[in-house]
């Protein structure tokens, strides 16, 4: 192990463009990971795309997945390409960017614009009063983004459809509105190809949660007007901070006290905007670290707070890590009851290059491979039987009033009949030590966006870490961690009938069918590991009151 210099402040790290405060319970513990780290030259080895520091079994898929580590340089070529074409749309009347995608695809050009403080339009559900609402706005002046690394994702392939029809009614020709960004050779590649289509060949040694400064996060923040090449600036400036073996390298420190910590039980992770000119970076950090550790029964649970007052951050509980990315501190009024706490400032590029370090960092003292998603597919495969009738249709336990319950089997004693009593005794079921809430809500983001105030209610009734999640978006993001990681959770789904359905395309399903069939797969998979799940189907979305009032 390599000694640390004397005088080594444990409980900060500092440089050009970082700052970061430690908050540790076992500091020896700490130290002493971070001194292993070094000696073990993981910084340098990971840089130099180092397959075998996850051990054997990883070693297949991190040997295809580590270009990640210096697309600061890499995709320097994209910013000119993207910025012409940007140009080209723009003197055609083409103003309004609309980026069809999930998951990776879509949450860092979401956070990059938020940041940037240009208009981009994520279309990145299935709800079909959601995609509707999209396609019938602006078309005239629309082009659209249509994102996919496997080239194979339905929600992404129904979207374009959706569009491709809405171009084709409007007399618009879709080649001169629709940019495809995926891996080459895939399935979309040539379908694109062979449409005429503008297509972006994305970097295929990247998995799509560390995808922020490939293509997949460039193209569409580059062509809603992001600077991109301010972005990877901001990266490059903080990669030899995060190559070198040292204890003060920041990556090495940030995923140290994550793996330290889930490896004394503190497992879950509570993120707070302090100050932070990025608001939505919660989100993306949420699913990388969620897809990336939930598994084998282990992993760290993001959740994303509202402010540091709300509940989970303040109140904490003693299995949370308490983390704020931005120039503000939130701790002088906020005491960790874990004892564990972070505190992250730098500028958007380097967080995202950061975080993507410390996360691989985290992985291997946790001892899982966080470059695959082997849970992700089950629920896929489980809505896809459900599409093709294969799969058995869920019956429902009553209804009650507008909305009609549905619950897994073995946990919802049959003298229940209420919602109220039915949320009541899912939350009964929770572990009190380290037991979480999963909301997950299949349902029109904008329109029903109140709806997310629930998580905050049910932290404080509960006491415990809450997660408040949008389907299908969730399920490319903390999805794999609720089917692959520990077993501790309860699941509340939120279903409704739409205001009017929408036809896919030349499929043999509608959106609302393919929505509904996502939400009964994922809660199969869910119940199948003995996860107790409760859905609550509305009658219509204006029914959405009955919910909220039920949770009271």
């Amino acid at each position: 192990m390599t000694e640390a210099p004397a005088g080594t402040a444990w409980n900060t790290v500092a440089g050009h463009p970082f700052e970061l405060f430690f908050g540790y319970r076992d500091q020896a513990a700490f130290a002493s990971q971070v001194q292993q780290l070094v000696a073990d030259r993981f910084a340098s080895r990971m840089a130099a795309r180092d397959h075998t520091l996850w051990g054997p079994a990883a070693e297949d898929e991190s040997a295809k997945r580590l270009g990640w580590v210096d697309l600061s340089t890499t995709s320097r070529p994209l910013v000119a390409e993207i910025t012409a074409l940007r140009d080209q749309l723009h003197g055609q009347g083409l103003t309004r960017v609309v980026l069809c995608g999930m998951g990776g695809s879509s949450l860092a050009p979401e956070v990059i614009c938020g940041a940037a403080g240009v208009e981009l339009d994520v279309l990145d559900s299935s709800d079909p009063d959601f995609v509707r609402t999209a396609i019938d706005h602006d078309l005239a002046h629309t082009v659209v983004v249509v994102s996919s690394k496997s080239g194979g994702t339905v929600e992404t392939d129904s979207q374009r459809r959706a569009y491709e029809k809405a171009f084709a009614d409007a007399g618009i020709d879709a080649r001169e509105r629709i940019v495809v960004v995926t891996d080459p050779g895939s399935p979309l590649d040539s379908s694109a190809t062979e449409a005429g289509y503008r297509v972006f060949r994305a970097d295929p040694s990247v998995g799509g949660r560390f995808s922020a400064l490939t293509a997949f996060g460039l193209v569409p923040s580059g062509l809603a007007g992001a600077d991109i090449g301010a972005l990877l600036d901001e990266a490059e400036s903080i990669r030899p901070a995060l190559a070198e073996d040292s204890v003060d390298n920041p990556g090495l420190r940030l995923g140290a006290l994550l793996g330290v910590a889930n490896l004394h039980g503190v497992d879950k992770l509570v993120l707070c905007n302090a100050d932070a000119p990025y608001a939505g970076f919660g989100d993306w950090a949420e699913q990388l670290i969620a897809e990336s550790t939930g598994k084998d029964g282990k992993g760290v649970l993001p959740v994303i707070v509202e402010s540091p007052t709300s509940p989970n951050f303040s109140p904490s509980s003693a299995d949370e890590v308490l983390g704020s990315f931005g120039p503000g501190w939130l701790f002088d009024d906020v005491r960790t009851k874990s004892g564990w706490g972070v505190s992250v400032d730098a500028p958007l590029g380097a967080q995202m290059l950061l975080w993507e370090v410390a996360t691989a960092v985290c992985g291997a003292i946790i001892g899982i491979n966080p470059f695959d998603q082997p849970d992700v597919e089950s629920a896929k495969a489980a809505s896809r039987g459900l599409l093709e009738g294969g799969g058995a249709q869920p019956e429902p336990v009553f209804s009650d009033g507008a909305v009609t319950v549905y619950a897994s089997p073995g946990w919802l004693g049959t003298e229940v009949t209420t919602v109220h009593d039915a949320i009541t005794e899912l939350l009964a079921g929770l572990d009190p030590t380290h037991g979480y809430v999963a909301v997950q809500a299949y349902l029109d983001r904008h329109r029903d966006g109140a709806l997310a105030g629930v998580r905050a209610t049910i932290a404080e009734a509960t006491e415990r870490p809450v997660t408040f999640g949008w389907g299908p978006r969730f399920l490319h993001s903390t999805g794999q961690y609720h089917k692959g990681g520990p077993g501790t959770g309860v699941y509340l789904q939120v279903t409704s009938q739409p205001e009017r359905d929408l036809a896919v395309p030349d499929r043999p399903f509608t959106f609302h069918e393919f929505l509904i069939a996502q939400a009964v797969g994922d809660g199969q998979v869910l119940a199948e590991k003995g996860r107790p799940v409760l859905r609550l189907h509305l009658d219509s979305p204006a029914d959405l009151d009955a919910v909220r009032q039920a949770l009271q």
